[in-house]
C-alpha cells in the first residue's frame, strides 16, 4: 500500500476541453525513473501555449488519457536511473521535454532532454528555456537560414518564444524588429534585444514597419499568430524573405500570388520534429547563450500550482505577454 512519502501532487487531465478539466490531485504516486532517465523535484514549470491546444484535443498530437501535462521544468536531480552517469542527485537542471508531465512536485525526463542549469539563472528563469529558446533558434537558424545583417521582425515579441527570439537574433548579428500589444510589452521587447518596437494593436502599425524598413523590406518573420497576421506578412518581405510559422489559432485565407512576386516562403516550425543532432545543436547555442551572459528569460505572470486552470485561460486571452509565464 502506497505511503503518503510516496504520493505527490500532480494536474491530471481526465478528459480534453477548456481550462475547467485540469484537476489538481494531492494522491499521485511519485515516478520511479528508469533507464535513461532521472527524476526531478520540480521548483518551476514553463507554461506553453501548445499545452493549452493539447488539453483541448484539438492538436495534431494527442496524449492517451489521463495524463499530466508540462514540459519545461527547472529543479533538482532526485534520483537517476540505470546507466546515467551524466547527472547525480543535488544537480540543478532544466528539461526541453518530460515523460510524466511538468505539472507536479516531481516528474521523470529522459537523460538526453536533461540539461545543466547555470547558477547564473534561477528556477523560474530555468523553466523558461526549453520550449521557448530552442523553438526561436530552431526558426532563426535551422528552418529560416538567418544570417548576420539580415533584418529580422519577432511577431508578438513580448512572450516567451518572442523574447528568445529577440535574444537570439541579436546575438546572431541580425537587425531585430519586434511587435507587442502595449507600452510595456514594448518596452519589454527593446530590453531584450530588439532595435525597433511597434504596437500591433495599433491600425496604421504595418505601414510603420514598410516605413522604417524601406524598400528593402523585412527577411524572416517569426510569426506567433499567423491565423491573423499571415496575410499583411507577405507584404513586409523582402526578395526570397521568409514567414516562419511558429504559432497558430486557426485558418487564414491569403493570396498565394503575393509569394510569387518576391519568391518569398512560408514554413512551419515544429520543434518535436528536430532529429537529435538538431536538438543538441539548439542545446549548444542556448548553453553558450547563458554562459555568454546574453540569454536571460524574462519572466511574466507566476502561479502556484492550484491556479493551473487560470494560467491556461490568461496565456490565450491575457491583453499583451510580458515574459514567459510559469507555475510554482
Amino acid at each position: 500500500m502506497a505511503t503518503a512519502r510516496n504520493m505527490m501532487r500532480a494536474v491530471r487531465v481526465l478528459e480534453f476541453g477548456g481550462p475547467e478539466v485540469l484537476k489538481l490531485q494531492s494522491d499521485v504516486l511519485i515516478p520511479v525513473p528508469k533507464e535513461n532517465q532521472v527524476l526531478i523535484k520540480v521548483h518551476a514549470c514553463g507554461v506553453n501555449p501548445v499545452e493549452t491546444y493539447i488539453r483541448s484535443g484539438t492538436y495534431a498530437r494527442k496524449p492517451a488519457l489521463p495524463y499530466t501535462p508540462g514540459s519545461d521544468v527547472a529543479g533538482v536531480i532526485e534520483s537517476v536511473g540505470e546507466r546515467v552517469t551524466a547527472f547525480k542527485k543535488g544537480d540543478r537542471v532544466f528539461t526541453l521535454d518530460t515523460i510524466s508531465g511538468g505539472y507536479a512536485d516531481y516528474t521523470v525526463a529522459a537523460v538526453n532532454r536533461v540539461f545543466p542549469l547555470s547558477d547564473k539563472l534561477d528556477f523560474k528563469q530555468g523553466a523558461a528555456i526549453g520550449i521557448p529558446y530552442f523553438t526561436a533558434y530552431r526558426a532563426l537558424f535551422q528552418k529560416g537560414r538567418a544570417k548576420a545583417g539580415e533584418c529580422v521582425l519577432v511577431h508578438g515579441a513580448s512572450g516567451g518564444v518572442g523574447i528568445a527570439a529577440c535574444q537570439i537574433a541579436r546575438a546572431g548579428g541580425l537587425k531585430v524588429l519586434g511587435t507587442a500589444g502595449t507600452e510595456e510589452g514594448m518596452n519589454t521587447v527593446l530590453r531584450n534585444g530588439a532595435h525597433q518596437a511597434f504596437n500591433h494593436r495599433e491600425a496604421n502599425y504595418i505601414e510603420k514597419i514598410k516605413e522604417y524598413t524601406g524598400m528593402k523590406g523585412v527577411d524572416i518573420i517569426i510569426e506567433m499568430l499567423s491565423n491573423v497576421n499571415l496575410a499583411a506578412d507577405l507584404h513586409l518581405l523582402s526578395c526570397a524573405g521568409r514567414v516562419m510559422v511558429v504559432g497558430c489559432r486557426g485558418p487564414v485565407e491569403i493570396n498565394p500570388r503575393d509569394t510569387m512576386s518576391k519568391e518569398t516562403s512560408i514554413i512551419g516550425v515544429g520543434l518535436f520534429l528536430a532529429t537529435e543532432e538538431e536538438r543538441n545543436e539548439c542545446a549548444a547555442a542556448v548553453l553558450d547563450g547563458i554562459e555568454a551572459g546574453w540569454l536571460k528569460p524574462r519572466i511574466g505572470s507566476e502561479y502556484p500550482l492550484q491556479d493551473v486552470a487560470k494560467a491556461h485561460e490568461d496565456i490565450i486571452h491575457c491583453s499583451g505577454a510580458r515574459g514567459k509565464m510559469v507555475l510554482l
